[in-house]
């Protein structure tokens, strides 16, 4: 947790060095929206908490007003430790990442389970730029056949430690809006259609799936995006948690449906797309082992 706090000292003092990075977020002209790509550490909350940070300020410089992360990005898809590490709207395990999203002018979108009142979901937290938390809570829970890992064990059911959920804010940053599906949500075609008639202009899909996977899930996506004429963002692991491989692949569509960018298989990094009226420019970086 100390390394989070240095690393948002840090980045406020480099920042008042140069006034033309004062603000972030004064452009309403543009809409720059991020995904990250991470590698979790089993259980390790202030581990994932730093790659949050660091992933975040590199994020930051390239001006992102929004970034995605993976689905239970903050344990790991570890459904056996949900219970022991799930997290509450005032958390003070947020508290770093909520004052990071002040600091840096940036909404965060993060995973972990989610306590709400007697019930267990699986939850993206958005931390706003304001300082204030809200919470989406999956909606759809699935689960992995057998035929993930032929040979050895899958993760349980998530019914089997989850309760679906109904709490589905909107996201506002710079004049724009953006909907929220965490993985099997993005199963259902309604879902995706509800967030367009909701006037959402982006679709955030921060998702856990393995490579036998990624062929149907990128190509789902790459098709709301053009049907809907909506952007999307999808943030995927880059390493192994809850005892099968990620695909990676974390990628942005641009609203007919065209790749903008897309990361690596595996390890951890940012990919930037930014909307002017001149059309979309990108960026994306691996950045390696934390």
């Amino acid at each position: 947790m100390l390394a989070c706090v240095r690393a948002i000292i840090g980045w406020s003092s480099w920042r008042s060095t140069d006034p033309s990075r004062a603000c972030y977020g004064c452009d309403v002209t543009t809409r720059t929206i991020a995904t990250a790509q991470t590698i979790p550490v089993r259980g390790d909350v202030d581990a994932n908490l730093e790659e949050h940070v660091r992933l975040a300020l590199a994020a930051a410089k390239a001006r992102a007003r929004v970034l995605l992360f993976p689905e239970l990005s903050l344990t790991g898809y570890e459904l056996d430790l949900a219970h022991t590490l799930a997290f509450s709207e005032e958390d003070m395990r947020l508290d770093a990442l909520r004052a990071l999203a002040e600091t840096i002018e940036m909404t965060l979108i993060v995973g972990a389970p989610a306590r709400v009142g007697e019930k267990l979901h699986i939850g993206a937290f958005i931390l706003l730029p304001n300082g204030s938390v809200d919470l989406y809570t999956k909606q759809h829970l699935g689960a992995f056949p057998p035929e993930t890992n032929p040979g050895g064990a899958v993760p349980p059911a998530e019914n089997t430690v989850f309760n679906p959920g109904d709490r589905n804010p909107l996201v506002h940053f710079g004049g724009h809006t953006a909907a929220i599906a965490v993985c099997a949500d993005t199963g259902r075609p309604a879902h995706a259609q509800a967030a367009a008639d909701r006037d959402a202009g982006c679709y955030l899909a921060s998702m856990f799936f393995t490579p036998n996977e990624l062929e149907e899930e990128t190509a789902k996506l790459q098709a709301y995006a053009a049907k809907h004429s909506v952007c999307v963002v999808l943030s995927n692991f880059g390493g192994r948690t809850g005892g099968l491989e990620a695909a990676g692949s974390s990628a942005i569509w641009a609203e007919t449906g065209e790749l903008l960018a897309q990361l690596e298989p595996r390890g951890a990094g940012i990919a930037v797309a930014t909307e002017s009226e001149t059309g979309w420019r990108t960026h994306t970086t691996m950045l390696g082992d934390r």
